[in-house]
């Protein structure tokens, strides 16, 4: 094709547009479509018309490889430790011109910053990619499908997918899983299988249908290499539990109340506190088990109370004598139950026994 044929080509696909011959996508005029426009030339000799002449230029367009993967939302996903099937949600968007297959992988972040002004500390495991079959953003067994690539995108289409992980027990509140879902453009054409890897054309334009690399950097690939990656990541919601066991000496059955010491018969009380961290998730069915020692015999006219409030000074904790709850005791054990516990409060287990 000579560089004057071009030029009429191009004027051509002007003139067309403007005609509304080719509408308007996002991804433009279909890869591999013609384009042809004919010049007709009148002229006259002696002021007498004579037969005109004509010429036509006929012009392949060429492929425009270019996609984006773009979280779901602005937030991270909140997780507590052990949960299953946690959801980050991705839209990926082929805006070629073309059909693509696209090749999906999920990818752990290794410490650095998160996808919200975070930093990573831990891993998630079972990481699994699912099309998200209702664009609800819920994985839902049986109905979502696991891939490792989209199937045939059209241009212009986006599919939502979901990156759906495990969350390992023992992580603490505030941690973060960062996660990066890159999507590569492969040819089209093989329904049900991924096709092969796209070759970028070199050199000068051919009059067939050549292949550009028009993609943006992504979050960790690099601009121009037929694929875009974002991250989104998880962030842990724990309850951070402690517990201080203290006791004090009642009365004794020499002294009584006054300066009582911890001889045979003296009556102590113990005072099982237990704290929840400030910003913390609330710690909910907490159970608190406290085996009685051979050399002590439990009271059961005070009996087990819970709920009630205490002052924590130098690790040493100091009950109070409201309780809105009562515990149990059986098989020498004192257990006492609590509801919960928020993020910054405190609630206590007090128990008496006698020293034998």
């Amino acid at each position: 094709m000579t560089y004057r044929s071009k030029l009429l080509g191009a004027a051509g696909v002007c003139a067309l547009a403007a005609l509304g011959a080719n509408p308007a996508h996002a991804a433009g005029t279909t890869a591999g479509s013609t384009i042809t426009n004919t010049v007709s030339v009148a002229f006259q000799v002696g002021g007498i018309s004579q037969t005109g002449t004509s010429a036509s230029d006929t012009l392949t367009v060429d492929r425009r490889v270019q996609l984006t993967v773009a979280e779901v939302g602005t937030t991270t996903t909140t997780v507590t430790p052990g949960a299953v099937n946690q959801v980050t949600a991705f839209t990926v968007v082929n805006t070629s011109n073309a059909p693509l297959d696209l090749a999906l992988a999920a990818a752990q972040q290794v410490g650095g910053a998160g996808a919200h002004s975070n930093t990573d500390t831990f891993d998630v495991t079972n990481v699994r990619i699912f099309r998200d079959v209702n664009n609800n953003g819920t994985y839902e067994a049986g109905t979502d499908t696991a891939v490792t690539f989209l199937d045939e995108v059209a241009a212009d289409a986006s599919v939502q997918v979901l990156v759906v992980s495990d969350v390992p027990l023992g992580q603490a509140n505030g941690a973060v899983a960062a996660v990066t879902l890159t999507a590569t453009g492969r040819e089209a054409g093989g329904v049900g299988s991924l096709g092969a890897a796209l070759v970028q054309t070199t050199g000068a334009n051919t009059s067939g249908m050549d292949t550009v690399f028009a993609d943006g950097a992504g979050a960790t690939d690099s601009a121009r290499d037929a694929a875009f990656s974002a991250k989104d990541d998880y962030t842990v919601s724990a309850a951070t539990l402690s517990a201080i066991k203290s006791s004090r000496i009642i009365s004794d059955p020499i002294n009584g109340s006054t300066n009582p010491k911890m001889i045979p018969g003296a009556t102590i009380q113990y005072c099982i506190a237990i704290s929840n961290a400030s910003g913390s998730a609330t710690a909910t069915s907490i159970t608190v088990n406290d085996p009685i020692p051979a050399n002590l015999t439990y009271d059961s006219t005070f009996g087990v109370k819970t709920n009630g409030t205490a002052t924590i000074a130098s690790g040493v904790a100091t009950c109070a004598a409201d309780t809105t709850g009562t515990g149990t005791m059986a098989s020498n054990t004192v257990s006492g139950t609590l509801a919960s516990v928020a993020g910054g409060e405190t609630k206590t287990v007090v128990f008496q026994a006698t020293i034998n």
